[in-house]
């Protein structure tokens, strides 16, 4: 729950003191404990850490469906626009084919939301992966006689994937940032970037060997889903979900576990009972709040603003081209010319996007988020314009694998920044009273967004030409460069009240130094 993770926060930097070491560690009293300077929490010794990594690994295994849906028009179009195949699409057919999931998203997104609640993570996985073994299977299935039949069964198909894709975008995060400490949480929430430019990835290389069976292809997306079920059944619910709902003793079994200890109905650790009871506050006190609507907490600053930055975010990821290249890949690939095989680049691609997403948490935190945003869209936007030259000019068209060297930068590039920034900084700027809400309306206008995008660019490329439209998407990157650096605030190191006090008053307070956090624990 974020309340508790607020509460967490703050015990977490009273817990781990910065300050130099000494020949021997001197106890300090810290949350009521005695503990030693140099002291690591229970949930961050090394049988509590492999035991969280290891549950989210297995809840993020299904969110690889989300991938496989990006990629597979990329490494499909090919064979299901052929006209010498006895049923096909048509270019329109194709459009929606390649875009319809991203329209029913959003519904998946606020079906997410309910299910998370009400039948909690681990049951909201499980729903996730069914729905995503009957998408894959419809596909493979598809009519072979009836054109109809065949465009009918794959735009159904594609809408259920979407649902999925929407589905998936929250219950890995939300139990990622739940079963852990704060120290731990950044990296874990990842986890479901990750899977998803692993999915890309794998569907890419597949579809390398794959390139004239499509239904093949929903075979082994369909297999894999089925696996990724099996994988949810040894997860342990939240423990926070669980006391939610009034389930304690299980609640004390979940957190007991994520700590490295023995599932037992009784808390007994002086650590473990400490956050048991900080959390169980923390909802009592939640449970007696009296929550304003909505649509009234608009009109405050500290929710419309984050929410205009948001979707602004949400705007120029879209608009600068990013989920075109994906789902797009091979095809932009052979019109751009690239001298090697397409789906090599597309494999390249994927490959970029997975080995740019692992380290992003220590980017994130090293770079700061609008640092990490300006030199990933001005990255893109010089990327972007190499593509456009290359097709230009004749002098730089016969540079050795320019335009490959110009899409794999683009896709790293954006990953650096734009690619992962909204979606991380959502749990950031949005107050925790309309955090749930909120995050749904700007994932929901984010998929529309990508849905406007990825439909017209077909109709954009024939209108304009394939490189005025890398021209258009590295204006809207430097126009993106921009925005981010006059209207996105720095949240690093920064705990969420006091970004939500700076929306609030437009004031910035400084981060403590690490010799004022000390004189605090010290004193």
């Amino acid at each position: 729950m974020a309340d508790a993770s607020d509460v967490e926060d703050q015990l977490q930097q009273l817990n781990n003191s910065n300050g130099k070491q000494r020949e021997k560690p001197t106890p300090q009293i810290v949350a009521g404990l005695n503990r030693p300077a140099k002291y690591k929490p229970l949930g961050e010794q090394s049988r509590a850490v492999r035991r969280q990594t290891l549950m989210v690994i297995l809840a993020n295994m299904g969110v690889l469906s989300t991938g496989f849906s990006l990629a597979i028009p990329t490494v499909a179009l090919f064979q299901l626009t052929d006209p010498t195949e006895p049923v096909h699409l048509t270019g329109s057919q194709a459009g929606w084919f390649a875009s319809i999931n991203t329209l029913s998203c959003p519904l998946g997104g606020l079906l997410s939301g309910l299910l998370l609640d009400k039948i909690g993570r681990k049951r909201t996985l499980y729903v996730l992966n069914v729905l995503g073994i009957g998408s894959w299977a419809l596909l493979a299935t598809a009519s072979g006689s009836s054109s109809e039949s065949f465009s009918t069964q794959l735009l159904v198909s594609r809408f259920i994937i979407g649902v999925v894709m929407g589905l998936a975008s929250a219950p890995s995060g939300v139990y990622a940032a739940e079963i852990s400490l704060p120290k731990l949480r950044g990296r874990l929430i990842l986890g479901t970037s990750i899977s998803v430019a692993l999915g890309i990835t794998i569907l890419y290389a597949i579809g390398y060997f794959i390139r004239d069976d499509f239904r093949l292809l929903a075979l082994i997306c369909c297999g894999y889903q089925i696996t990724a079920l099996l994988c949810v059944l040894p997860l342990p619910e939240s423990h926070s979900w669980l006391l939610s709902k009034k389930r304690v003793d299980e609640a004390k079994k979940s957190l007991n576990y994520f700590r490295g200890l023995d599932k037992s109905p009784h808390v007994t650790h002086p650590e473990v009972v400490e956050e048991f009871n900080v959390l169980q506050k923390s909802l009592q006190l939640r449970e007696g709040e009296k929550k304003p609507s909505f649509m009234s907490c608009l009109r405050l600053p500290e929710v419309y603003k984050p929410l205009l930055i948001l979707l602004g975010l949400f705007f120029f990821q879209q608009f600068s081209g990013i989920f075109v290249i994906i789902v797009y890949a091979v095809q932009i690939s052979t019109e751009a010319g690239v001298s090697i095989d397409p789906f090599i680049c597309a494999v390249l691609i994927g490959v970029a996007r997975v080995v740019t997403t692992c380290p992003m948490g220590i980017i994130l935190e090293k770079w700061g988020r609008r640092r990490s945003g300006i030199i990933s869209t001005l990255g893109m936007c010089i990327s972007m314009l190499l593509l456009a030259c290359s097709g230009w000019f004749e002098f730089m068209a016969k540079i050795p694998y320019l335009p490959v060297i110009a899409l794999v930068s683009f896709i790293v590039l954006s990953t650096l920044g734009l690619y992962t920034l909204p979606f991380f900084m959502i749990s950031e700027l949005f107050p925790q009273k309309v955090r749930g809400p909120a995050s749904g309306l700007t994932i929901a206008m984010g998929f529309i967004f990508a849905f406007f995008c990825i439909k017209t660019y077909p109709e954009l490329k024939a209108l304009i030409g394939i490189y005025n439209s890398c021209l258009f998407f590295s204006i809207m990157s430097l126009v993106a460069m921009i925005f981010i650096y006059c209207a996105l605030p720095e949240t690093r190191r920064r705990t969420l009240l006091e970004i939500e006090e700076q929306f609030r008053t437009g004031k910035q307070r400084k981060p403590p130094t690490e010799v004022e956090m000390q004189n605090v624990l010290v004193h």
